[in-house]
């Protein structure tokens, strides 16, 4: 049992991030793992050229990393906004156009689970009309993630941070999921289940574990306070994991925490060498 015992990847929207985009993936083999995620890397378009989608399936083919989480196009992020498919007008428009895009690139690297994240509530905007839009994208997303083998993930973020973002408990998120996989059948839709998220939104994260592992698709790390690695925090990781894993959880765990002011390289001094490669 312990951190040794677990399948971890490196989310290289956070960690890396002192270097271009494309030398991030044989950044993260140096450091000695075999797994990546990823937020939407182009942030200004929901469908770049596909000589850019290219040239970042040959970065990770390259150094032989395998992709195991990408977020759908979100707006902003990182910025003020935390997700497009239930902002009404354009904003939702960008993310119907980057679907389709999203799961052919996903599957083009192997790639099987997709983040959707929902969006913020919108000043002036009813939010019945915003979760109506949300489940119609949502349902479109799921069943393009199914049709390239893949999953659609479900976030909750943390209301501190994200003080516009509906979705802010892990309920609320399990919500959305049931509601979407009632919609189309396949049952691909699960939570993005964020220890770091959770705990700053004061859940009892034990709990959380033994209610929504079985509906769990993803789960992604940060201690708290101060969204840093483990071990710079309060958060019992490793025991939470255990517990993950114990509740039946056997999925891909995202490193998703700030490296401080020291290069991301030397911020995985908690994880022995042995343990990073995943198989």
């Amino acid at each position: 049992m312990g951190y040794p015992d677990q399948r971890f990847d490196v989310n290289l929207s956070i960690l890396f991030t002192e270097l271009p985009l494309l030398e991030r993936p044989a950044a993260a083999a140096a450091a000695g793992f075999t797994a990546v995620e990823l937020w939407w890397p182009w942030i200004e378009t929901p469908t770049p050229p596909q000589a850019e989608l290219d040239a970042l399936k040959k970065a990770l083919d390259d150094v032989g990393t395998q992709l195991v989480g990408l977020n759908f196009y979100a707006g902003q992020l990182p910025g003020p906004d935390r997700g497009a498919l239930s902002v009404p007008g354009e904003e939702s428009d960008r993310f119907r156009a980057n679907i389709e895009v999203a799961a052919d690139f996903a599957a083009s690297v192997g790639c099987t689970a997709l983040n959707a994240l929902y969006g913020n509530r919108v000043e002036g905007a009813d939010p019945q009309v915003q979760d109506a839009l949300a489940l119609e994208n949502l349902v479109l997303a799921a069943r393009a993630a199914d049709g390239v083998g893949a999953i659609l993930l479900v976030e909750t973020l943390n209301k501190p941070e994200s003080p516009l973002y509906p979705l802010v408990s892990a309920p609320a998120a399990i919500e959305v999921v049931d509601r979407v996989n009632a919609a189309t059948g396949l049952g691909n839709a699960k939570f993005l289940l964020d220890l770091y998220h959770l705990s700053m939104n004061g859940e009892d994260l034990s709990q959380v574990i033994k209610a929504y592992a079985a509906k769990t698709g993803h789960v992604q790390i940060a201690d708290n306070p101060g969204r840093g690695a483990p071990g710079t925090g309060d958060l019992p990781l490793e025991r939470l994991l255990d517990e993950l894993k114990d509740a039946g959880y056997a999925g891909w765990v995202g490193l998703e925490y700030k490296p401080g002011e020291r290069p991301s390289a030397d911020s995985f001094d908690w994880l022995p060498p042995s343990a990073r490669a995943a198989g």
